[in-house]
């Protein structure tokens, strides 16, 4: 099956809360990240990004050079945790502050069970699940400071199908719910609100990594919708929970999976 093109997908709305918004987001240089990274920058908000894909990244903010507000790139490992703090605490001041920030960063490799380490678990969930807290605990007094804030972090409808080979992966994407709902509750009294996104099967290079194209046909018939879902589709999901449109929204998980089961 063919890639689609964003254009194809929707034909986006547009959040006048969005415009000038100041916006964190990790994984920003490929796949759902860019989608996302771009969705936020046509809406004339003030975007940066984190990632460590040098290449494409850079190639994402030469492509977004006519924007309002071209995004910043800066290139910092997640797992990193003490260094990744301090990189988000350096975007915050170069944008003045921190109105959203997004927690997409993640790596879905299969693994069997046999095969797991201690080490390849605390990895796991360094990409997959710590940046998602630090990053929060960075934001939040600069989001207290602007009088609230959105917190946006993606999670994956891989767990509550069970798919196979994914089990530290699954683990970290559970957690994230539990976290979602914990920092919404700790942190609503600042006006900062919490949701998780659980995309469905993204179609981008990576996932087409893993399926053939005989295999990508089993999962749109096991959709409620015909198609394949885009990064766009995800990102207008997240701009709708970062808008002022979505202000009494907090502490839940937003599915954009076509109806996958």
């Amino acid at each position: 099956m063919t890639e689609e093109t964003s254009s194809s997908v929707t034909a986006a709305a547009v959040y006048p809360s969005l415009l000038d918004k100041r916006v964190i987001i990790s994984g920003g240089g490929s796949g759902i990240g860019a989608g996302i990274v771009e969705g936020f920058v046509r809406q004339g908000a003030r975007v940066a990004f984190v990632d460590v894909q040098d290449a494409a990244s850079e190639a994402l903010c030469a492509r977004l050079a006519d924007a309002a507000h071209q995004p910043v790139y800066r290139h910092c490992d997640i797992t990193d945790t003490d260094g990744y703090s301090r990189c988000i605490s350096s975007l915050v001041d170069r944008l003045g502050g921190c109105d959203v920030i997004i927690n997409n960063a993640g790596n879905d490799d299969r693994h069997a069970i046999a095969d797991v380490t201690s080490e390849y678990w605390d990895q796991r969930m360094a990409v997959n699940l710590k940046h998602h807290f630090f990053a929060a605990k960075t934001v939040a007094p600069a989001m207290r400071n602007a009088g609230g804030g959105a917190i946006i972090n993606l999670g994956s409808i891989s767990w509550h199908l069970g798919l196979e080979n994914l089990t530290v992966y699954q683990t970290a994407k559970a957690a994230i719910e539990g976290l979602t709902r914990s920092l919404a509750r700790e942190l609503g009294p600042d006006n900062i609100r919490v949701n998780a996104i659980l995309p469905g099967n993204v179609q981008t290079p990576r996932q087409q990594e893993w399926y053939t194209p005989e295999q990508e046909d089993e999962i749109v018939e096991a959709q409620c919708l015909p198609g394949r879902i885009q990064p766009a589709d995800i990102a207008a999901m997240a701009m709708f929970l970062a808008s002022d449109d979505a202000r009494f929204c907090s502490g839940h998980n937003y599915w954009v999976d076509a109806g996958w089961r």
